[in-house]
């Protein structure tokens, strides 16, 4: 699969325009870091865990560092989300990173565990940030996270195509891509599982704020770079609301959940 090139100064600025409403819209992203922690908890051996994608510091604080020797390194592309965390987690010892999940500022065997909750899929070379990932993690650690499959929004997707020709849903890799990656930087075990969670909302409006929320924007840069007209927004609602359900929408997620060790 050839995906289109994501606009990382878009990401960067998307999400930083976000973290002051991300709480309030993220309900997925909790429920997804508690099930990840649940599936695949913390280990027990002491070092550094570092956390990928942090943004407004949830799944930092619900990490259960033990005292082991463990320490928390926080990661974000976004400033004012690290802020946030900041803010959120003052009752966490953290240390707070500002930098690209493809260019980690690590050294070489540095990192017990590596934790990610929906964060990977904004990586453009996602088999570079594994191989990277695999380069900092000590002999005996792991890499855990989830990040979106491609059934993802597919209503929304599907809503647009006739509409125009330009990219609204940003790709997203399948979970067999995602273990063929992860085999190819030399993880010795890998265990990938997938599920389906489909939200409910109220208009198709809804669900665009919601969006619009989160900081979730189509960054591709196949994406209509002029504004989308009230004749086009209309058209592709109308043709989601076709599929309503006792007076909804529905919008799918397809959650890929992963635990890689060497």
């Amino acid at each position: 699969m050839s995906f289109a090139v994501l606009d990382k100064a878009k990401i960067r600025h998307s999400f930083a325009a976000a973290a002051g409403s991300y709480d309030s819209a993220a309900m997925l992203q909790r429920q997804v870091g508690l099930a990840l922690l649940q599936k695949y908890p913390l280990q027990s051996a002491p070092g550094w865990v570092l956390d990928i994608g942090c943004g407004t510091g949830f799944l930092t604080r619900c990490l259960p560092l033990d005292g082991l020797n463990q320490a928390c390194l926080a990661l974000d592309i976004a400033l004012p989300m690290l802020q946030a965390s900041r803010r959120n987690n003052g009752a966490v010892s953290v240390e707070y990173v500002c930098a690209d999940a493809e260019k980690l500022p690590f050294a070489d065997n540095s990192l017990q565990q590596v934790y990610s909750n929906l964060a990977v899929q904004w990586c453009q070379d996602l088999p570079a940030v594994f191989a990277d990932v695999r380069r900092l993690l000590r002999q005996d650690g792991q890499l855990v996270f989830s990040t979106f499959g491609p059934e993802t929004l597919k209503e929304l997707k599907a809503a647009w195509t006739g509409v125009d020709d330009f990219v609204h849903v940003n790709d997203f890799y399948s979970a067999g891509q995602i273990g063929g990656f992860l085999r190819a930087a030399d993880f010795g075990r890998v265990d990938v599982d997938t599920v389906m969670y489909r939200l409910s909302y109220p208009t198709v409006l809804a669900l665009m704020h919601e969006l619009k929320d989160l900081g979730a924007h189509n960054v591709s840069d196949a994406r209509n770079r002029r504004p989308t007209t009230r004749s086009q927004l209309q058209r592709m609602i109308r043709r989601y609301e076709n599929s309503m359900v006792g007076g909804e929408i529905v919008a799918s997620y397809e959650i890929i959940v992963v635990r890689a060790s060497l």
